[in-house]
């Protein structure tokens, strides 16, 4: 595959994202099918290596990792700028639309909805099987690649958990180090990552600590519901591994147990994030303007973006501090043999995730699977994915209905 390697504006990186922030339903496995989708194979930005060894990367982080390889993506592309057109692009449908169910503008209601809803989730599964089924073609390239494969797909579904998720992507590396060849895991260099060096890298590691370390000081000296409400966005964004789902308790024990929102709301405001397209971390922004119910919309919606970043930016510190160091490694011969094994790990991770939740939570019927073959007959054409979302949307309206 050839791949593109002219930079791109910020604002073509924005719309691009932006089109995703609207269109990507179903949760971060969901998001990386529709990523790969959009990046390597309609535009070619990456290929397939490249984009599987970002997503191990991203998976190995904290935080939101469909957001962070966004933002990776969105930097390689127009540096600085791209990596907020792309994080802007992908978080903002989501989190004004949930701002405004917070404020109470949006009212979810009808059985048509949940439809819909239904519907887009069928999408999902679609996405996911065919994102899973590229990556399998590039990344598994052998027996043993496939048998990494399988065995970290049986690993996820029989112990599950997010300490499953890290073990399993630490065993593929160790046994693409160990059972590989570096010669024949040697391929194409990582995703360029321009004007980032090892100094400005170690100083955004040193902002994200200093957030840690200040922000308690920041609540001691001004104890309002603001000021802790950001501290405690901050920490989870820094502390939570294994995405969107994972951050639900962390969450909840940083602001309902602290008595900065009823658990009733917290738990309304976690099945939204859900029902809306684009990265689930977006929780903290109905979580911002859901604080006092008493507040009018305009500070409502102030506290609901200051949320927003403040869950978001550790995730941003985390990227630009490890990239310089990753895209080093990823060039030696020993970390290329490391890194086939954690890539057929990764593909395990997506047939794991494609069985459950993926399929799990949407398929209960024939009605179901039927609508799944035609939106994979719509795929298999190439019509565009924003036609494929309307038509899975609008499949599981006339099913409710």
């Amino acid at each position: 595959m050839s791949v593109r390697n002219s930079p791109s504006s910020a604002v073509e990186v924005f719309l691009i994202f932006l089109r995703l922030g609207l269109t990507s339903f179903g949760g971060p496995v969901a998001h990386l099918g529709y990523f790969r989708e959009a990046f390597v194979q309609r535009r070619r930005w990456l290929s397939d290596r490249q984009y599987a060894d970002l997503v191990a990367l991203c998976q190995l982080l904290p935080g939101p990792a469909s957001s962070q390889v966004g933002m990776a993506i969105g930097l390689a592309r127009a540096g600085y700028p791209g990596l907020i057109a792309a994080w802007l692009g992908f978080t903002l449908p989501s989190a004004l639309l949930l701002i405004l169910a917070a404020i109470g503008v949006g009212q979810f209601e009808g059985e048509w909805l949940y439809g819909v809803i239904q519907g887009l989730k069928l999408v999902a599964v679609v996405v996911v099987a065919q994102a899973l089924a590229g990556m399998r073609r590039s990344l598994i390239t052998g027996p043993r690649h496939l048998l990494l494969m399988f065995a970290s797909a049986a690993m996820m579904l029989v112990v599950g958990g997010v300490w499953s998720q890290l073990a399993v992507i630490a065993l593929g590396a160790l046994a693409g180090r160990l059972w590989l060849s570096p010669t024949a895991a040697q391929g194409e260099s990582p995703l360029a990552i321009g004007g980032i060096g090892r100094a400005q890298a170690l100083c955004w590691l040193g902002l994200l600590l200093a957030g840690l370390m200040l922000m308690p000081l920041l609540v001691h000296l001004y104890p309002g519901d603001g000021v802790r409400l950001v501290d405690g966005l901050y920490r989870s964004g820094t502390l939570v591994f294994g995405g969107g789902h994972v951050v639900l308790p962390l969450l909840q024990s940083e602001v309902v147990t602290t008595g900065l929102i009823e658990e009733s709301r917290f738990l309304a405001g976690y099945g939204l994030a859900q029902a809306v397209p684009g990265p689930l971390f977006t929780l903290a922004s109905f979580i911002g303007a859901a604080v006092d119910p008493s507040q009018g919309w305009l500070e409502a919606l102030a506290l609901g973006l200051l949320a927003t970043l403040a869950v978001f930016l550790p995730a941003f510190l985390l990227l630009v501090g490890v990239l310089p160091f990753w895209h080093t490694l990823c060039q030696h011969p020993a970390m290329r043999a490391a890194l086939a094994g954690i890539n057929a790990a990764v593909v395990g991770l997506l047939l794991a995730a494609l069985w459950d939740p993926v399929i799990g939570s949407a398929v209960h019927g024939a009605e179901d699977v039927a609508v799944i073959l035609l939106l994979a007959l719509m795929l298999w054409r190439r019509l565009p994915i924003v036609l494929v979302v309307l038509a899975g949307g609008a499949s599981g309206a006339l099913i409710a209905l």
